[in-house]
């Protein structure tokens, strides 16, 4: 059957754990009780963890959220449509959620949505006018950026360029 061997820890021993786990990077909530169920806890032991470790910082989840919305939109150049998705997928409070879309300036969101249309639409040198347009609103839809914000930037980019 192979040697597959369930650790199960005490509460004390679970705590030193699950604080090295949560000190390494952030965690959800739900992440961290996940991990602390496979230790084998019972509930009120994983509840007790859970609080001690928000009360000690070790665990919290609007850090999170802000440090994955940012760091996505950062390195990956991803809208605020897939960051939400993705946080809702790692089951992140709507109030977190919010809270970290907020976090990312305007200015700094057009600028890179822009930044995008731009090279794709200049990538796409010899394909058709209408091509061009269909396939830069997917690519930016893909990335999670809204549809208002990429109509008014590929006509921006459309009339600044006049050509087909």
């Amino acid at each position: 059957m192979g040697n597959f061997q369930q650790k199960f820890f005490t509460p004390k021993q679970a705590l030193q754990k699950i604080q090295h786990y949560c000190s390494y990077q952030e965690r959800t909530h739900y992440e961290v009780k996940e991990k602390l169920y496979s230790y084998g806890l019972k509930k009120n032991e994983v509840e007790d963890l859970l609080a001690t470790l928000i009360e000690t910082n070790f665990l919290n989840e609007e850090r999170f959220a802000e440090q994955f919305a940012g760091g996505k939109f950062r390195m990956k150049k991803w809208g605020k449509i897939k960051i939400q998705h993705e946080l809702k997928l790692k089951k992140v409070s709507a109030r977190n959620i919010q809270h970290a879309l907020n976090t990312i300036q305007e200015y700094d969101y057009l600028k890179t949505l822009s930044k995008l249309a731009t090279i794709k639409w200049n990538s796409l040198k010899t394909e058709h006018y209408m091509s061009k347009k269909l396939k830069t609103t997917r690519y930016l839809l893909q990335k999670g950026y809204e549809h208002k914000y990429i109509q008014n930037i590929i006509t921006f980019i459309i009339s600044n360029n006049n050509s087909n």
